[in-house]
């Protein structure tokens, strides 16, 4: 309650100082008295610890002069952020309902009522009023951002493409990265009505948007692998190294899966030890020691892990080489090395495999959306001795 009681504080002084202007300036010292009244009764309510009177006291105070409104704009504002929504939308309700306000405070009004419901989560509510403001060409990027947000939040991803296109002309900063994931969602949702040609349609509106796109070459390349055409799912997989060298481990398995298919086992190999000599991390290092335990036993794929991992230390490549080891070890040598296996199991359990390069959220799985900040294409594989 102290703690409100400081916020409404700067509120009540501002009013104050208009108040006193007032009555020294104005000839209707009528109305400057009763306006100064208000404001000493509004502050008598806050030093003692009444402030949900107080509020009422200074939301009255706009009936008086409609100069005040900006004071109640902040004070609603002031509420939101606190987190004390309903108070936010009690004072900006109110003013909106006021005849006298002018057309600029109208709009700024509606633009904080919006805000309000997006906080309490009306969005339907927040959604009309943000659609008015785009009508009344006032406050466009701002009613634009908003809309794109509440349409993500909703999966309507055809009115956030006409949303996002919107906030790209009236502000001229680019969104096609977003837009691109937009269509993707929107060639997944095909995908899963395994409606391929619009998906296909859908997956080149995305890198028509933006040709960097790695998650539209992704998507690309799971509809061929679905259609059986591996040689063309190939091609959009290796588009990904290409495009983005740190999404790498997201295409291997994928890639050893069509190469098999496309009966050319040799080619993963072959691309394989191509990458090794320009990406560290370690899931194709891991991917090529597979096939050479394959083609040339446990002892030579033990080597090659061995030789590479004094090149490139990595906790899941030892991991790896000991979990081989101990299918050739006995006795007390295969206790130590399971008692070592145990514990690097037990660190790597705990241990996140993607992180979000805008905020820090960290997890196991991937998402092409950060479940923290909202941002698009923020989230990678972890890199380092514990990652990739």
């Amino acid at each position: 309650m102290l703690e409100l009681l400081w916020l409404l504080l700067p509120v009540a002084a501002g009013s104050g100082w208009y108040a006193a202007r007032r009555s020294m300036n104005n000839a209707a010292t009528n109305c400057g008295a009763k306006f100064s009244s208000a404001y000493f009764k509004g502050l008598n309510y806050l030093l003692n610890e009444q402030p949900d009177k107080a509020i009422e006291v200074f939301i009255k105070m706009a009936e008086i002069d409609t100069e005040t409104v900006e004071t109640h704009l902040a004070l609603g504002s002031l509420f939101r952020r606190k987190g004390e929504v309903d108070r936010g939308i009690h004072i900006h309700q109110n003013l909106i309902a006021r005849p006298a306000l002018t057309r600029d405070q109208r709009m700024h009004t509606l633009l904080e009522l919006g805000e309000d419901y997006m906080k309490a989560g009306l969005f339907d509510r927040a959604e009309d009023l943000f659609l008015e403001l785009v009508e009344q060409n006032a406050y466009l990027p701002e009613a634009y951002e908003r809309l794109m947000d509440i349409y993500q939040r909703e999966q309507d991803w055809n009115k956030a493409i006409q949303a996002s296109q919107s906030l790209q002309d009236v502000t001229g900063r680019s969104t096609n990265s977003v837009i691109a994931h937009f269509y993707c969602e929107l060639g997944e949702e095909a995908m899963d009505s395994r409606d391929y040609p619009k998906a296909i349609r859908m997956i080149k509106k995305a890198l028509s948007a933006n040709k960097e796109c790695v998650r539209a070459n992704i998507l690309q390349g799971q509809i061929y692998e679905q259609k059986n055409d591996f040689k063309s799912a190939i091609k959009a997989y290796k588009r990904v190294g290409e495009q983005d060298i740190e999404y790498l481990p997201e295409i291997i398995g994928a890639l050893e899966e069509c190469y098999q298919k496309s009966g050319n086992p040799q080619g993963i190999i072959a691309y394989l030890k191509d990458i090794l000599g320009y990406y560290d991390g370690i899931s194709p290092m891991l991917a090529l020691a597979g096939h050479i335990q394959q083609e040339d036993g446990d002892q030579a794929a033990m080597e090659f892990v061995a030789d590479q991992l004094r090149k490139r230390p990595s906790v899941r490549g030892l991991k790896w080489l000991i979990e081989l080891s101990l299918k050739h070890s006995e006795g007390k040598a295969k206790n130590n090395l399971q008692i070592l296996y145990g514990l690097i199991s037990k660190v790597l359990e705990g241990k996140p495999v993607y992180k979000c390069n805008s905020c820090g959220f960290s997890g196991k799985a991937m998402h092409w959306q950060c479940p923290g900040c909202k941002t698009w294409s923020s989230i990678k594989p972890v890199k380092g001795v514990e990652g990739e």
